[in-house]
């Protein structure tokens, strides 16, 4: 059974930092990449930052030059620091491992860790 297992959320004020890690844990069997992900109240899921077993980085536009995403897929492991941060960075962060080769691909998630920022 597959397990991430995330940790390092919390209350920091607006322009504050933190690292979000995580660690998985089971058989994954041909991991391509892992990512952070953030879903607010009523909203989709949104990808954060993912990283890929090649170590290519991908961010959505909102937290380029304040997030770096870092880890070793391959090894199961994947962090987040986030510098500069904002109160509408405020939302649960979930952990996602992508299992995929050709004609299959599965997501596994961790249940979530809590950001929240004052302003």
């Amino acid at each position: 059974q597959v397990q991430l297992v995330e940790s390092g959320g919390g209350l920091v004020q607006a322009g504050g930092s933190l690292r979000l890690s995580c660690a998985a844990s089971g058989s994954i069997f041909s991991i391509d990449a892992m990512g952070w992900y953030r879903q607010a109240p009523g909203k989709q899921r949104e990808l954060v930052a993912s990283i890929t077993t090649g170590g290519s980085t991908h961010y959505t536009d909102a937290v380029k030059g304040r997030f770096t995403i870092s880890g070793d897929p391959a090894k199961k492991t994947v962090y987040l620091q986030m510098n500069s941060l904002k109160p509408e960075d405020t939302t649960v962060y979930y952990c996602n491992a992508r299992d995929r080769f050709p004609g299959y691909t599965r997501d596994y998630w961790g249940q979530g860790t809590q950001v929240t920022v004052s302003s």
